[in-house]
């Protein structure tokens, strides 16, 4: 469990923790010098259980109690399970109690104790009218009905029924459930003599083992945990809930430095983000409602950025009331669904309100559409599994699964234990599974199985529409990535066929006239033959005699009917050389660092020339397969979602 004092300066929250603990918080130079804390002080009181072996330890933070200080004392509160409000007896509670309290009531911390000092400086009527006043202000927050402790540290009094609270709090407290890719919000880096560089901070969720691999956000730097310090002893895993410092080892360590505010992460935690959809609580002791795009000052974890606030669902909120916002950040901070932050106003010199982090994939635009809330108000449920029935049931261009899971930081486990778990019809796209609600399923399929008919019926000699196109007049508006993949769903299905670049139902067989026939006949066993370097249309006129123009409007004609494939004026490939050439390409993605595949890459790999490479590269560019970035090509689905054989 961990402990963080919270009050305003010089009311004794430094003497208290040592008074508990034993230790002096206090290590800066500055801070002996000037008798107060600055920056965030540890301490630790091991637990002893009932056979007088140790189990744990009860961490502990001090935070400083000045107010040009707050900043040090936001990243203290950021890892707390337990708060306890320190007031001394001869000044009552003063202008931070009141900030560090609202502070705590908007974090939900909702474990806490009163520690009233100094009670040894004043007589029985003051402590009793102090008592009053505590009351009073706890009164409507989250630490309503903590109790209240009478202390004096210099000469002991009280100390020991405080720290058996705390010993039985901690005992009876359950640390948060270690699922999760591994979080810790890093408040310290230093280099240790005869260690190297160690990072500490609070392991907000899962775990991590000495010898793991992990991920520093904001500088991009992969390092290995050498060894785990966790509650302030040598420890094999870190767990979530717990006070870490780590040893790390990796070779770009030293030439990028690690901030305070950054993240230490295992798995695919997503990189810091400018755009984060939440839920704000503004204080009720606010003057006036809050303003949409207030300019603000955000607080999240060990980070702290400016930033403005977009109000969501109205023009304002007004003071003890909370609405859905997106934070629109200066500078990007790692978050997830679940984390808290407080926002202080522009000048730094107060706290306005605070929240949840809800999404951390806000879309480019739409941010206030009718649909796009609904989404919000799904996405803020605690439980994944009814959030994600709850997306899938409003969602009209079904959910990308591995967005939703990245966002509730879920293991890849986890995740596929829980859309096993949901109800939905999954397809997949190279961007990830994209979910639909089996409503949802159902009306696509019909309505394109509905437009095809109505396609055959027009075109009758014609395959069908291209693959990316079967959503066209059915209502229906996705990307086009994950059209191709529903084409794909319903192909494996056996409901729809792919001809070429075409979808057909399996009722409809376009068909050649005798002459075209005729002719494809003598050309099909030509382009067969050349395999992935077929004969040219001149090659192909001169081999059966037959003239240039009329072979190709022939091929022409074939390739409406899905049997060919035209990549270039001079070349038709029959389709399934044409998803043979896409799979190389897939073949070569896989061995590239980049993903980016070059024309000499491809043409060594086909066993073909440099031109006919060139022109296969752009067709596959022209629909879609692949995009081109500087002088390399990177696949943009699928190739058998695209291609038939």
């Amino acid at each position: 469990m961990i402990v963080a004092t919270a009050g305003h300066v010089d009311h004794g929250k430094t003497t208290l923790i040592k008074a508990l603990t034993g230790v002096e918080t206090d290590q800066l130079a500055e801070e002996k010098r000037r008798g107060m804390t600055i920056d965030i002080g540890f301490a630790y009181l091991p637990i002893q259980t009932s056979n007088n072996a140790e189990a744990e330890s009860i961490g502990f933070i001090d935070v400083p109690g000045h107010q040009d200080l707050i900043r040090n004392t936001l990243v203290g509160f950021g890892g707390a399970d337990f708060a306890l409000l320190v007031i001394a007896a001869d000044d009552g509670p003063r202008p931070q109690t009141i900030e560090h309290l609202g502070i705590l009531d908007l974090l939900a911390i909702r474990l806490g104790a009163v520690a009233l000092t100094k009670i040894d400086r004043v007589p029985d009527e003051r402590l009793m009218a102090v008592q009053d006043q505590i009351k009073t202000l706890l009164a409507g927050t989250a630490l309503a009905d903590v109790p209240v402790f009478k202390v004096s540290s210099s000469s002991g009094v009280g100390i020991e029924q405080l720290k058996n609270h705390l010993i039985q709090i901690a005992q009876a407290f359950s640390p948060p459930a270690c699922n999760g890719n591994f979080r810790l919000a890093i408040d310290r880096c230093f280099n240790l003599k005869g260690a190297g560089l160690v990072v500490t901070g609070t392991a907000v969720s899962g775990s991590l083992a000495a010898g793991d691999q992990l991920k520093l956000l904001g500088c991009g730097v992969s390092a290995r945990a050498r060894s785990i310090h966790a509650q302030n002893r040598n420890a094999g895993r870190a767990t979530a809930g717990q006070r870490c410092a780590i040893n790390l080892v990796g070779a770009a360590l030293k030439s990028d430095p690690i901030q305070r505010g950054e993240w230490a992460v295992t798995g695919d935690v997503p990189e810091p983000r400018q755009k984060i959809d939440a839920r704000m609580r503004i204080r009720n002791t606010e003057a006036k409602p809050f303003a949409h795009w207030t300019p603000v000052h955000v607080h999240l974890g060990a980070a702290h950025t400016t930033g403005r606030i977009a109000l969501l669902g109205g023009a304002t909120i007004k003071p003890g009331e909370s609405a859905l916002v997106q934070l629109t950040l200066d500078h990007a901070i790692g978050a997830a669904y679940g984390d808290r932050f407080i926002v202080r106003n522009q000048s730094a010199q107060r706290t306005i309100g605070g929240g949840r982090v809800i999404n951390i994939f806000p879309p480019a635009r739409g941010r206030s559409r009718p649909g796009r809330l609904a989404e919000l108000v799904a996405h803020e449920i605690p439980d994944s599994a009814l959030a994600l029935a709850g997306l899938l049931a409003g969602a009209e261009a079904g959910v990308l699964l591995d967005q939703f899971r990245i966002n509730r930081n879920l293991t890849l486990d986890e995740g596929a234990m829980l859309f096993a778990l949901v109800p939905m019809v999954r397809v997949i796209t190279r961007a990830g599974p994209v979910g639909f609600s089996t409503r949802l399923w159902n009306e696509i399929r019909s309505n394109i199985l509905a437009r095809l008919a109505s396609w055959h019926e027009r075109f009758p000699a014609l395959v069908g529409p291209p693959v990316d196109r079967i959503l066209e007049g059915t209502g229906h508006r996705m990307p086009r990535e994950t059209v191709i993949a529903i084409a794909a769903e319903l192909a494996h299905e056996g409901v729809i066929l792919k001809n070429g670049m075409g979808v057909r139902l399996p009722s409809h067989t376009p068909n050649l006239d005798l002459a075209d026939e005729a002719l494809w006949q003598k050309i099909e066993p030509l382009l067969r033959a050349g395999g992935l370097r077929p004969r040219s249309v001149f090659e192909v006129s001169y081999a059966i005699g037959g003239d240039v123009e009329r072979i190709e409007a022939t091929l022409g004609r074939v390739a409406h009917c899905g049997r060919v494939i035209r990549v270039s004026p001079r070349h038709y490939f029959l389709p399934e050389f044409v998803l043979a050439l896409a799979e190389i390409m897939e073949t070569l993605v896989a061995q590239k660092p980049d993903g980016k595949v070059t024309v000499a890459s491809f043409r060594d790999k086909a066993g073909i020339g440099r031109n006919l490479s060139v022109e296969i590269l752009e067709f596959f560019d022209k629909v879609k397969f692949t995009r081109r970035v500087g002088a390399g090509h990177l696949v943009n689905c699928a190739a058998s979602n695209v291609f038939s054989g």
